[in-house]
Order: structure tokens, then sequence, then C-alpha cells
């Protein structure tokens, strides 16, 4: 990979950005519009929101206001927890797309597979949205859809009665952290990965052997990171709201980590602490 526009191609056909620009907890309003304004200027082509995040307008503002042609970018939305359903999963769809403002979205994921609202029914509810996903799919509103934070259990059962299988997992994939099973279990049914939180929430920064490699490369320890979620063939969605960092998290493309040291990042157990249980969680 030699920049940040080139893409990976998706079960369906669709060519999909390998460096999203992740909104996670960026509040809506100035913040959330001026940080993806900067991404897109710093030459993100893929940005990802949901309607959990609650900052849907603020991305649609800025895809707007960008002067990038809408057809050149990627943007990604997911369904909140308490939607799941077909007829919810219709109305919820219908909501976030006028919070962006847009006509079509290009990729729709199920945000968690086991809220906790739907807990003793989360197949059926999952069926159900997985459903109107296809339909909004075949009726070209959104290009491309998947889930994330599915486990193989969670896959199999959505499975049983999907049509089309989820083209993406959005998981959390950060050095330490690598969800081993779930990530072969997608790869086996060329189910693409995305990592979100792959600078580990900020507790990457801390880590020596990070530091020696950052040292060691020439590059900051937020690079390293985006670099090693590219080589093991992950998508990273990695967040900033300050635009030279923003523009730093992508400029990955004049360097390889060499194959010992990207096992050496995989192996640093626990360093970032671990995903949440999607099984247990509280929302």
């Amino acid at each position: 990979m030699k920049a940040l526009t080139d893409s990976y191609e998706l079960a369906g056909g669709v060519q999909i950005p390998c460096i999203g620009f992740g909104t996670w907890q960026v509040q809506n309003g100035d913040i959330a519009t001026s940080s993806v304004k900067a991404a897109l200027e710093a030459g993100y082509r893929h940005i990802d929101t949901a309607a959990g995040y609650g900052n849907e307008e603020s991305v649609g503002i800025a895809v707007k206001e960008s002067g990038v042609a809408r057809s050149d970018i990627f943007v990604t939305s997911k369904l909140q927890n308490d939607m799941h359903g077909y007829d919810n999963t219709l109305k919820a769809f219908e909501q976030t797309m006028k919070n962006l403002d847009m006509d079509y979205l290009d990729l729709y994921l199920i945000h968690w597979p086991n809220p906790a609202k739907f807990r003793d029914r989360w197949q059926e509810t999952n069926a159900g949205s997985w459903k109107a996903f296809e339909e909004l799919h075949k009726a070209g509103r959104i290009r491309a859809i998947g889930v994330s934070n599915f486990h193989p259990h969670h896959l199999e059962a959505l499975l049983e009665t999907a049509t089309v299988t989820p083209m993406v997992n959005q998981i959390r994939l950060c050095p330490g952290d690598t969800q081993d099973e779930v990530v072969d279990y997608c790869r086996e049914r060329s189910i693409l990965l995305e990592a979100y939180s792959p600078l580990g929430v900020g507790k990457i920064f801390e880590v020596p052997e990070m530091k020696a490699l950052a040292e060691k490369y020439g590059k900051s320890i937020a690079q390293i990171c985006v670099r090693w979620s590219l080589q093991r063939g992950y998508l990273p969605l990695p967040k900033s709201v300050t635009p030279e960092r923003i523009r730093e998290n992508a400029d990955v493309f004049d360097f390889e980590l060499a194959p010992q040291d990207v096992q050496l990042i995989a192996d640093l157990k626990g360093c970032c602490g671990y995903a949440a249980n999607p099984d247990t969680i509280t929302w």
C-alpha cells in the first residue's frame, strides 16, 4: 500500500479506502465538523460515524462543506442499540439519512450484536435488522452492509437467515488485543476486519516497547500503530481532533515494520486493555 486513497475490495465489489477517520467520542457541533473537515483536507476519504455517537449531523455538514464530491467520500454509520428489529431498523436508517442529509450510505453496520434491551431475543432482532439491511442494500440506499463487535456465534446465528454475508466486521483491534478467533472466522468468510480504537484509547503511548519502536523507525507511536494495523490486514480507524495529529496518523506509507516487530506488537497482551464482551455490555 502506497497511499491513503488505496482501498480494500469488499465482497460484492465495493472499494473501501484503506484508512478511515473515526469519530467516536467526538462531540456533535463545531469540534466534530472541524475535525472531519481537517481529515478530508488531509486526504482521508473514509469517515466513520454512528447513530450512537450523536454526531451524524456534524459529519454530514463537514462532508457538504468540504468541497470534496460526495461520491469521492466513503461514509459509514451504524444502527443504534435500542432500534434492533425489522421495523425499528428501517426507521433508524431514515433518521440516520436525515441526520447526515445524504441520499445514500456507503456502509451500514449493526453496531452491537447483543444490546441490553434485546438480550433475551438478540438472534431474532438481529435477523430482522439484517433483513432490513439486505432490502436497503438491494434498493441501492446502502452500498455495503456489515456488522460491528460480532463474535463467531453472533455471525453463525445471523447467517442462519441471511441471504447476504456481512461484508465488514468492525471490532476493537489494537496492539495486544488481536481477537484472533474472530479475525480467523471473518477471514475464512471474506469479511473485512475494520479496527476501531487502533491506538488503544491512548494507553499505548506509555508502553516502553512502543516507545523503542517509534525511536527505531523515526515515527510516532500512533504511526507505528496504524502501520501495524495495515500490515496485519486490518482497516484502521484512527481518531483525533487535532489537525496535526490527523495528518500524522495518515502519513504511514513511507515505511514498513519488520515481521518480528509486527509480531512483537501483537504479543503486547493487554497493554491497552481488551475489547468489551458484547454479551455482557450494559448499553
